[in-house]
């Protein structure tokens, strides 16, 4: 199984992953950080899957329909052609978004007779134990599920034991978690796509895409975009768990939580893209984990709900990926110092009182929280901490995490400056303190750019965020410095690593996938376009025929590893293409 061979569905409410040969290899049910109900991802054996596709088990072509979540894959076999559409519904009905836990899958006949096979053979979460089922008229009903959990067909059910049959219409399956299907399958069905299909056309048709690489911004958009949990207003760093980051690596993450960090990243690229919604859903989920820490002693990352209980846990009865374990679940990151997720949630509430488009949500209380939060960035620079990369070693000052405390009493010195002037001098001073410091402990005494740790001689790729960050000013050189040490120590085959020193696991193989969007971006910033735009058409280089990128990737050989899709790369493609396309205005009025 490898990652370029799996397609993502959802509709920020749950998501799947579907093999090209047809399979739904994981899915966690009713929510991302739910059990998973299908699990062959990290166990092929006894995972669980759901299985639609041809009799001799030959592998099918992946697209999505133009401009959707809708996933489509085609078999060609002796008897003749079928296709396969899966997606999970979400469109506006009653004036809401409609997203029901249910996923939706149909089988299609093209041409000819095609000989096919269906099952469906879920699992009972981290158990691997098989739920028993009732069969009914036209659905089967799987019992052992906080709720119920139903398939719904208008197939023979007979025929969902994998035994082979003939396809001679067209075939629906609705996998329902809690309200089952009680009216007509096939137009509920018929209407679900249209509506979906037009849902996701038209989301896209209002985002802004920049002059090129605008295919690859929207798939980016798209996948983005799944990885919102509505409901709450979290936004996940990855949909799966404990895809290794390399072969033999022992990194096998959980990543199906939010990352504060990530968040205010996300944030940025839906900027970017022109849709704000995300950032007012994200600052009721951020306002309701204030409320609970008041002396805000805030985790890095936390559960879609809110809640911090993330004890990591490693599961001896799956083999992992690829037979790469240990599967995890929890994140022991959530114990973790990490100073700089303050001044990242300052960048993300700064631009509410910077752009006169959201007045309505610049309110008093938010403004208040946002000095709250940039003061105690201010006291914490400077400070010891696990650092965005989460080194599983001993704390150190990180330069990344001071540059954050920086950007926070920056941008809040700017608020302040008209919706408080009564503070503005205190931040400006303390911004100019902070900087001061980072020029003088973090400096490299050898290249004269900024270096890992203060005191250090190493280099991260999180030091590009400078750059970004307009921590240097117009022309100065020490920004092309930091660049150009980053990419003489961590280039890979063209590839940047995030570091290159040992965290606790032995220094990383592979290459970070975002911190290349980063050098894209970086080198943009400082007037280096042309290398910019070469460096960002690496990207087709990478073996991802559906335009979903994961966390990492071996550069000899363009395969991906690590949790699949990240929302840190597609946030990287989509900020580095913004960066280096050229501009509308050179098109002409």
């Amino acid at each position: 199984m490898s990652l370029a061979d799996l397609g993502l569905i959802g509709n920020c409410q749950i998501a799947a992953h579907v093999h090209r040969g047809g399979d739904v290899v994981w899915c966690c049910l009713p929510r991302f950080d739910s059990p998973p109900v299908f699990g062959a991802l990290l166990d092929e054996r006894a995972g669980g899957r759901f299985s639609i596709g041809p009799a001799d088990g030959r592998l099918g072509t992946q697209r999505y329909l133009p401009n959707t979540n809708v996933l489509e894959t085609r078999f060609e076999t002796p008897e003749g052609a079928f296709r396969v559409i899966d997606y999970a519904p979400r469109f506006i009905q009653h004036g809401r978004t409609f997203r029901p836990t249910k996923l939706i899958r149909t089988l299609e006949p093209l041409s000819g007779t095609p000989r096919v096979r269906v099952e469906c053979d879920p699992v009972l979460g981290w158990s691997k134990t098989r739920p028993t089922r009732d069969q009914g008229s036209h659905h089967v009903t799987f019992h052992g599920y906080e709720s119920e959990l139903r398939l719904t067909t208008n197939a023979p059910l007979a025929y969902l034991n994998g035994a082979p049959f003939a396809l001679t219409g067209t075939r629906h399956f609705v996998l329902a978690w809690g309200a089952p299907v009680e009216e007509a399958l096939e137009p509920l069905c018929d209407r679900f796509l249209a509506e979906t299909c037009r849902y996701w056309t038209t989301w896209v048709k209002h985002c802004d895409v920049p002059t090129t690489y605008q295919e690859e911004v929207i798939r980016s958009a798209l996948a983005l975009k799944l990885h919102c949990y509505e409901d709450t207003g979290a936004i996940v760093a990855s949909l799966t768990t404990s895809i290794p980051e390399a072969p033999g690596s022992g990194r096998t993450w959980d990543y199906r939580y939010c990352w504060l960090r990530d968040s205010f990243y996300a944030l940025a690229a839906f900027r970017h893209l022109g849709h704000f919604e995300e950032r007012e859903q994200f600052l009721g989920y951020l306002l309701n984990i204030v409320a609970n820490s008041p002396e805000l002693t805030l985790a890095p990352l936390y559960r879609i709900d809110g809640r911090s209980d993330l004890s990591e846990e490693i599961l001896p009865g799956w083999p992992g990926y690829l037979g790469e374990g240990p599967v995890r679940i929890g994140n022991g990151a959530a114990t973790h110092i990490q100073n700089d997720v303050f001044g990242e949630l300052v960048l993300a509430l700064a631009p509410l009182f910077l752009d006169a488009r959201f007045r309505e949500q610049a309110s008093p209380e938010v403004l208040e929280l946002l000095i709250r939060l940039a003061r105690r960035a201010v006291s914490l620079s400077g400070q010891p901490d696990a650092s965005i990369w989460e080194y599983r070693t001993e704390g150190r000052a990180r330069t990344f995490s001071t540059l954050m405390c920086w950007a926070a009493a920056d941008r809040v010195a700017q608020v302040a400056a008209t919706h408080r002037p009564s503070v503005a001098a205190e931040f400006t001073a303390a911004a100019a303190k902070i900087r001061g410091e980072i020029l003088s402990r973090a400096t490299s005494p050898t290249h004269g750019g900024l270096v890992a740790d203060y005191g250090g001689v190493e280099v991260d790729a999180a030091l590009l965020q400078a750059v970004t960050l307009r921590f240097f000013g117009p022309g100065d050189p020490r920004a092309l410095v930091t660049i150009d040490a980053v990419r003489r120590d961590l280039e890979h085959h063209g590839w940047l690593k995030r570091y290159r020193s040992d965290d606790g696991f032995g220094p990383p193989k592979v290459a970070f996938t975002l911190c290349t969007f980063w050098l894209v971006e970086a080198l943009a910033r400082v007037g280096r376009e042309e290398e910019a735009r070469k460096l960002l058409e690496r990207v087709g280089e990478l073996k991802a025929p559906l335009g979903l990128y994961a966390e990492d990737v071996e550069p000899t050989t363009g395969v991906m590893w690590g949790n699949y899709p990240q929302a840190y790369s597609h946030v990287g493609l989509i900020t580095a293409a913004f960066a280096a396309a050229p501009r509308w205005s050179e098109f002409g009025p």
